[in-house]
């Protein structure tokens, strides 16, 4: 029994320093003169792709809509769209930590949802944590949490804003 004990508490140990060492481990940052000018997210990798100038110049992981599989379809169904769309403004004021704004919906989205008797919904955007709630850090990225949006933590939200230039495509594959 004090064996079972034992190990018990030495496997929570490692465990807790796992979890401390995931948070508090740095990523790599951007220089902040590197620009992006096109997104590609694969949503079963849970992972964006940022490029400039054909050149891939960093991953980021990110969460989605809490229903992930599949396109958007209407507004509510909690999907994140796929399909090519534009970054067409930047809002520092919003409720989770700035946004960029995604195109979406396109006509061919407008149509399907109508098809449907739905409405198409928009407002996604690629965007940092809920405001007040930062300190998750990282640990947003165990759940897909959000409405149908890309999430990424605070850090790399403001390494996005500052660097994503308007007008750049971002495709979101399946």
């Amino acid at each position: 029994m004090r064996k079972t004990v034992k190990w018990s508490l030495k496997l929570f140990v490692l465990s807790l320093f796992c979890i401390v060492v995931y948070y508090f481990y740095p990523e790599k940052r951007l220089p902040d003169s590197q620009k992006i000018d096109f997104l590609k997210v694969v949503k079963s990798k849970s992972k964006m792709y940022a490029y400039f100038k054909d050149s891939q110049v960093k991953t980021y992981t990110v969460s989605f809509g809490e229903h992930p599989i599949g396109h958007k379809e209407y507004q509510g169904d909690e999907k994140t769209p796929e399909g090519t769309y534009t970054i067409f403004n930047k809002n520092p004021h919003s409720v989770c930590y700035k946004n960029l704004g995604i195109s979406y919906p396109n006509d061919a989205d407008r149509v399907a949802a109508k098809k449907l008797g739905k409405p198409v919904g928009g407002d996604i955007k690629i965007h940092g944590l809920p405001n007040g709630q930062g300190s998750l850090g990282k640990f947003h990225r165990w759940e897909n949490w959000t409405n149908g949006c890309i999430a990424v933590t605070n850090k790399e939200m403001e390494e996005l804003y500052n660097q994503v230039i308007i007008g750049s495509l971002i495709e979101i594959l399946p």
